[in-house]
Parts: structure tokens; sequence; C-alpha cells
């Protein structure tokens, strides 16, 4: 792993941040189709999580395609580690995966009713 400040503030924003999503906009403005299904996920579980715009950045947006060993973007990940994108996680979400990493994991979620 390279030592560059793009991996530093990626290795301390999962370090600090339970759930870290990197993604393309912002949770209240995605901008694109997968950012915001990731978003509209961890929304409707009331999961806690802190974003990313890799838009803004583009060492960042470079630097969390080679942190992960992972070519797309959103790249979310739970206590330090990399669980997925968009695919993943809505198989997750959807097989009740997701809920269970969270659980496992302790990071407060309710699904919504």
């Amino acid at each position: 792993m390279s030592d560059t400040p793009a991996f530093e503030r990626i290795q301390a924003e999962i370090t600090e941040n339970p759930v870290m999503l990197y993604m393309k906009g912002t949770a209240m403005f995605p901008q694109c189709g997968f950012s915001a299904r990731v978003v509209q996920i961890l929304s409707h579980l009331n999961v806690p999580f802190r974003t990313a715009n890799v838009l803004e950045d583009a060492e960042l947006r470079e630097g969390i395609k080679q942190f992960s060993n992972w070519p797309t973007i959103p790249q979310l990940y739970v206590k330090g580690e990399f669980v997925g994108g968009c695919d993943i996680i809505t198989e997750m979400f959807q097989s009740g995966e997701l809920e269970t990493l969270l659980s496992d994991k302790g990071v407060p979620h309710q699904a919504a009713a």
C-alpha cells in the first residue's frame, strides 16, 4: 500500500467512521444512480454513515480505486473493511446479509417500516 496523501486520508476516514461511503456526489445530491442506490439502502436501514465525494478530488477518485483494488465507485466500508460496490451492496441488502454484517460489526441500524 502506498503512502500517498489520498491513501492516508482514506485510512483515516475508514478508521474514524464506522460506515464510510466513497461516492459520486453527496448523500443529499448523488451524482450517479449507483451512488444514489447505496445511499438509499443505507438510509432505509437508518445507518449512520459518512460520505466522501470523489468528484471533488481527482487524487481521491484514483486513490480509492487503488486502495481497495476495486475499479468502480461507489465503495462502502464498514468498520474499516471494504464491503463492495453498488451491485454487491444491493444483493446483500436484498438477501439480508447487509443487516447481518452491520449487526455483527456493532453498527446501529433499524430498517424503516
